[in-house]
């Protein structure tokens, strides 16, 4: 069988093991600030349930072409190639779809998307340990995983159990995230650890797992992301940005070192081959 992704160098999975911690703020600012230290970068929104990539990068119309061969063009945004089931779905429509149809797109994204030449391919996946992560793991080999939580105990339960789920499956962690680590009164500078905080520090040294970084709970953040323009882009010199830029430098290094375990060999799925198409090519 022909490699998936041959153009592609390395590819990081964004996981949480519960939704509303910010997984995919966490993946497209730092997909941004990968492509910012000079990587070509490919963004994957594997989130079908609830695709959000295309919001927060200001492509809410946008509308992939179709090539001569049938395959699916990724729209080109602030420097990234991006595909989001966004761009597949009307905004107010719900995506009602048990686990094998949801595996059936995520390999459809793979195989009839014209990916080419890429350095890293980031994947916002869904939350949780579902068929989506399951799926990913059988059809590509990948280089690692990235695990975002906030710091109080319910998230960080959640993701432990993303960590284990993934080590299961043979694809090393790059590193813990923690997110909303805490809020700074823009006036006064005082820090309030709204949700506890170094929950995620001492879960990941408890896991034997790098914690790569805090980001702070942001007004700023919030709404850039809400106007399709991420902070680390709509504001390069803020406090939020250089984080970015220091997490996405750790993952790259962290990634470059997995990656000289060995070459990337494509598993074969487990996905049924009589599934429906999500969308037609």
């Amino acid at each position: 069988m022909e490699s998936r992704l041959q153009g592609v160098k390395s590819i990081i999975a964004v996981a949480s093991g519960k939704g509303g911690v910010g997984k995919s703020t966490i993946a497209v600012n730092l997909a941004c600030a990968l492509s910012q230290l000079g990587h070509k970068v490919g963004l994957l929104d594997a989130d079908i349930y609830g695709p959000s990539q295309h919001i927060m990068l200001g492509l809410k119309n946008a509308v992939p072409t179709i090539d001569h061969e049938k395959k699916i063009l990724p729209i080109k945004q602030y420097g990234l190639d991006v595909i989001s089931f966004g761009f597949f779905v009307k905004p107010e429509e719900a995506v009602v779809w048990r686990g094998p149809l949801a595996a059936r797109m995520l390999q459809q994204f793979l195989d009839d998307v014209r990916w080419g030449e890429l350095d890293i391919m980031i994947v916002d996946m869904p939350p949780g340990t579902g068929d989506i992560q399951l799926s990913l793991t059988q059809l590509l080999s990948v280089t690692g995983a990235l695990i975002v939580s906030t710091p109080q105990d319910v998230a960080l339960a959640d993701a432990v159990k993303g960590v284990s789920m993934f080590q299961k499956v043979n694809v090393d962690i790059l590193g813990i995230v923690e997110n909303m680590s805490y809020f700074e009164c823009p006036e006064c500078h005082h820090q309030t650890p709204i949700f506890s905080r170094e929950g995620g520090r001492k879960k990941a040294d408890e896991l034997k797992v790098p914690f790569l970084g805090e980001i702070p709970l942001e007004t700023a953040t919030r709404s850039a992301g809400d106007e399709g323009l991420p902070i680390i882009l709509k504001d390069e010199k803020s406090a939020q940005a250089k984080r970015f830029l220091e997490i996405a430098q750790k993952i790259h290094q962290q990634t470059m070192e997995n990656m000289k375990k060995g070459p990337r060999i494509d598993i074969n799925p487990i996905v049924s081959p009589k599934m429906t198409s999500p969308f037609n090519v």
